[in-house]
């Protein structure tokens, strides 16, 4: 049936783009290959031996046109348009938890802080066993959204279990909006380090990154790491609020250009003097999952000498893509121009001669090393050499750090959270303040040991010849797991940041980061 519905579908898409490459040479002929379309379907609708969805078909055949464009032009069904709405937007309606299903149970994560979940006290690791009464055991994640989101004011009532408790918690929660935040993690690295990871760029991200950075600088921030690894971009808008932060006002961010005169623009720096942050060393650091937003940024501090880029070549997303609603709810998102970085270079990867699946795949399939037949350009104040051809080439190459067999699969049995449920249901929570298990709590043998028992259980066995080679990994995402088990999600991934190699390869090149900024003649202050 699948294989049918597939040929009737490549039918379409066969017969639709043909059509629609025939209005080059005639409106008459476009209209021809319509009706022609239109018979098909009417066909294929009374005819087929089995029956078949037409929207379906055409969901297909519109497909199949937007793939003889660009990996990136695409159709948006309602659903899919509602939810890109949702995270650019920043925020929805809902009982505010990170959740997951595991083993048929859904588990809170973390409580979004400020959100109706965080208020009354849910914690990470609460298990919601009934939502109104309704058992929610074997629950699908598609369930989730629809059970536990809702219109603002709206109520909803949870049965949970937690861990060291005997009988249900029983939770009467009044939806709210609750944002999703963009910048959640930033921290104080060391006593002059900041960190700050933005995972997406929304319309709420320059704000959040405002309110970290002037949270750092407060408590002595000297040099700032800004991770943007695996950030697939988002709003240009928020790419301009992100990088005028640090670029003097004037200052190109970005032009674009297209087939269209109208799309062809250029995005300045145009944040105010006292606007401006202080021209501290910043070490941006990407990897192949750095795309689009990302890439706006990292390029064009790169080209203004004002960051030291570290990490991997970036993901080569540069397309610029325009929404035209569409009458059934969705939406078109259309490639009109494309992006290029202050020094000229094209941000967008070649995909002309790829399948989609192979134009994805090879973006983290490619060398580390810039190459040097790629045409070079040169950086606005230093002049210094720096490659196009796609994407943006780090000025320090980090190789990247992948998890090996057992590694993997610890992480996808959930070990590492499930032990931490286990462990704090039996010895109870850590008594003392988050920076006190930062830099007092040591994982003893004694926990690693029944971690390893713990695993076995799982049936994930760890040999004790494993433990000795494996022992800081383990160590820093055992405390990880049990600082998010206790106080959320932002414990967690600070704990986590301490085993971070990536992290900390790049915090060892501040000294070059800085030498470049002293050197572009940055440094002495404001603009």
């Amino acid at each position: 049936m699948r294989s049918k519905r597939a040929l009737l579908g490549i039918l379409l898409v066969v017969l639709l783009v043909f059509g629609l490459s025939a209005y080059r040479r005639s409106a008459s002929d476009l209209a021809l290959k319509l009706r022609v379309l239109n018979e098909v379907l009417l066909l294929v609708r009374e005819k087929y031996v089995e029956e078949v969805s037409p929207s379906e078909l055409m969901e297909g055949a519109i497909e199949g046109l937007l793939e003889k464009l660009d990996p990136h032009s695409e159709y948006q069904s309602p659903e899919e348009r509602a939810r890109m709405t949702e995270r650019l937007r920043g925020d929805y309606e809902g009982i505010g938890i990170a959740f997951e299903v595991r083993k048929g149970i859904l588990t809170v994560i973390s409580p979004i802080e400020g959100g109706p979940s965080y208020k009354l006290g849910i914690k990470a690791g609460d298990q919601i066993v009934k939502i109104d009464g309704r058992s929610a055991v074997g629950i699908k994640e598609r369930e989730v959204f629809e059970r536990l989101r809702g219109p603002k004011g709206t109520k909803v009532h949870v049965s949970i279990r937690r861990a060291g408790v005997d009988s249900l918690l029983e939770f009467t929660i009044v939806r709210d909006r609750v944002p999703i935040r963009s910048v959640p993690y930033a921290y104080m690295l060391r006593p002059s380090i900041g960190y700050v990871r933005i995972t997406r760029f929304g319309s709420r991200t320059g704000e959040e990154l405002e309110v970290a950075l002037d949270s750092l600088e407060a408590k002595g921030m000297q040099k700032l790491l800004l991770d943007l690894r695996a950030n697939a971009g988002g709003l240009l808008t928020a790419a301009i609020e992100v990088a005028e932060k640090f670029l003097p006002k004037g200052y190109v961010v970005t032009y674009t250009k297209g087939r269209d005169p109208g799309v062809n623009e250029q995005y300045v720096a145009e944040a105010e003097l006292d606007e401006l942050h202080p021209y501290y060393p910043i070490i941006v650091l990407i990897n192949h999952g750095s795309a689009s937003a990302s890439e706006i940024v990292s390029g064009a501090l790169q080209d203004w000498d004002r960051a030291l880029i570290v990490g991997q070549r970036s993901f080569g997303k540069g397309l610029v893509q325009h929404q035209f609603p569409l009458s059934d709810g969705g939406a078109l998102l259309l490639t009109v121009a494309r992006y290029y970085t202050p020094s000229g270079r094209l941000i967008q990867r070649p995909y002309a001669e790829e399948s989609r699946l192979a134009y994805f795949r090879e973006a983290f399939q490619r060398e580390e090393e810039p190459d040097t037949t790629r045409p070079a350009f040169f950086t606005k104040r230093l002049r210094r050499k720096v490659y196009g051809g796609g994407g943006i080439w780090p000025d320090l190459v980090l190789k990247p750090e992948y998890l090996d067999t057992l590694e993997t699969k610890l992480y996808l049995e959930r070990m590492f959270l499930d032990f931490a449920e286990h462990y704090v249901g039996e010895h109870g929570e850590f008594p003392g303040t988050l920076e006190n298990f930062l830099k007092g709590y040591e994982i003893s043998d004694e926990v690693l040991m029944e971690f390893l028992s713990f695993a076995e259980g799982q049936g994930v066995p760890v040999s004790e010849d494993a433990l000795e080679a494996y022992r800081d990994f383990l160590g820093t995402h055992i405390k990880a797991a049990l600082a998010g088990r206790i106080w959320g999600d932002y414990a967690r991934y600070r704990v986590a940041l301490e085993g971070d190699r990536e992290v900390w390869r790049a915090v060892e090149h501040f000294d070059e980061a800085e030498a470049l900024l002293r050197e572009a003649g940055y440094l002495g202050g404001r603009g």
